[in-house]
């Protein structure tokens, strides 16, 4: 079913360096006019980092929007002009510090679709590596990782000390 959605105006209210805010008036299907705030955020890698069959590599990190550390598997934004695989493989030196042979797209999916327009690829790497070169690192970064069986992540996460979403549906996907 497809509906035809009239955006009457649109306003950037906020400028961020992760994210923007537009302000829309828009005209829905039957009828009203209503007011939306949409959060325009870039295009997502989400990694499963697999070192070997039935391992995952997780990253813990401070985030501070919740005041904890976190278990996650690595994710990052993509570049302007740059591919989602370009992303993963960037990624994945950047926060486990090892390269991929192998990037295979697993799904995209939108974590937020009620007020964000991200959508977030998830990709299974492989075949990892030692780079020949050091990674260009996040300065608000302080990145630990460490290889877990899946079954274990998996049990962190029915235990509650994996609480990250994007993480708890990559474990899914494995």
């Amino acid at each position: 079913m497809t509906h035809d959605i009239d955006v009457i105006s649109r306003e950037r209210v906020y400028n961020g360096t992760v994210f923007n805010v537009d302000r829309e008036q828009v005209r829905l299907p039957h009828g009203p006019t209503v007011t939306l705030d949409v959060v325009r955020h870039s295009q997502s890698v989400v990694l499963l980092p697999v070192p070997e069959p039935g391992r995952v590599i997780l990253i813990r990190q401070y985030r501070h929007a919740v005041s904890q550390w976190l278990w996650e598997v690595p994710a990052g934004s993509v570049d302007p002009g740059e591919s989602p695989e370009a992303a993963a493989r960037r990624e994945c030196h950047e926060e486990i510090g090892q390269v991929p042979e192998t990037i295979v797209r697993l799904a995209a999916l939108y974590p937020t679709p009620g007020y964000c327009d991200e959508e977030m690829v998830f990709f299974r790497v492989s075949g990892l590596v030692e780079p020949t070169d050091a990674a260009a690192v996040d300065e608000d970064e302080d990145i630990e990782a460490r290889t877990f069986t899946i079954r274990d992540a998996r049990d962190m996460v029915r235990n509650g000390e994996i609480v990250d979403m994007k993480t708890i549906v990559g474990l899914g996907l494995l």
